[in-house]
């Protein structure tokens, strides 16, 4: 396996040398470079080229969500090879959540968690998969439920799923094969975290139903795990 190369943007001089220490004690990870701000993490994403990116939300000059969709949309406009943004925070807040994977993010991570789980985080993410942990995915559904303020729905029209900021062939795939109303039940308990036990549970039906339906919803969101399908369903919306 080729090593996984990273960027560091870390206002926190200590933080930042610790997590480059830890990072480089790993096998398969390597740190190509600092920035202490959102100016100098900017040109280092654009010269550097990393696999992932490890942002700090909370920086000086502009902050990781601004950050983040700025340097998606110089991606955009140059064809630059993809590089993963991790935002990396204390706020776990429902504002945060939304605003970055909106602007672009592939993973969110608290700081709060163990350096292992942070390498394991950088691997997922650079393998094409998003992390999320479960505990911001129940804040996040919490919100959604709640609802848009000042936008509402008649209370008859059917539930249904809106899948926004994917690729034409995922929209195309969803178009031919929209998400049943069972699938999008299971949907929101696989967001909240749920395993297929406990959606059994919850929906009074045998655990290999659930696998089933979890195989279709994986399918139809062009997902490879349930993860992936969590942080697209998240990062498009479920409209109530």
């Amino acid at each position: 396996m080729s090593e996984i190369s990273i960027i560091l943007i870390e206002d926190h001089d200590l933080t930042r040398m610790g997590l480059r220490a830890a990072l480089q004690s790993y096998s398969g990870l390597r740190v190509i470079g600092e920035a202490a701000n959102a100016t100098q993490g900017l040109k280092l994403l654009e010269t550097a080229k990393p696999d992932v990116a490890v942002v700090d939300i909370g920086l000086p000059d502009m902050d990781g969500i601004e950050l983040t969709r700025k340097f998606r949309r110089y991606q955009a406009e140059t064809g630059q090879p993809a590089t993963k943004i991790l935002i990396l925070t204390m706020d776990h807040t429902e504002d945060a959540v939304l605003a970055a994977f909106a602007a672009g993010a592939d993973s969110y991570y608290m700081k709060e968690t163990s350096i292992n789980k942070l390498t394991e985080a950088i691997q997922a993410t650079y393998g094409g998969n998003s992390w999320i942990d479960p505990a911001i995915a129940n804040v996040v559904l919490r919100k959604m439920r709640q609802g848009i303020p000042g936008e509402s729905q008649p209370s008859d029209k059917p539930k249904t799923v809106k899948i926004e900021a994917l690729a034409t062939e995922y929209e195309q795939v969803l178009e031919t094969y929209p998400l049943t109303q069972r699938e999008l039940e299971i949907l929101e308990l696989i967001v909240a975290g749920c395993s297929n036990g406990q959606i059994a549970e919850k929906l009074y039906i045998t655990v290999g139903t659930v696998k089933t339906h979890v195989r279709n919803i994986l399918n139809k969101l062009c997902a490879d795990d349930r993860t992936q399908a969590a942080v697209r369903a998240l990062r498009s919306g479920l409209v109530a």
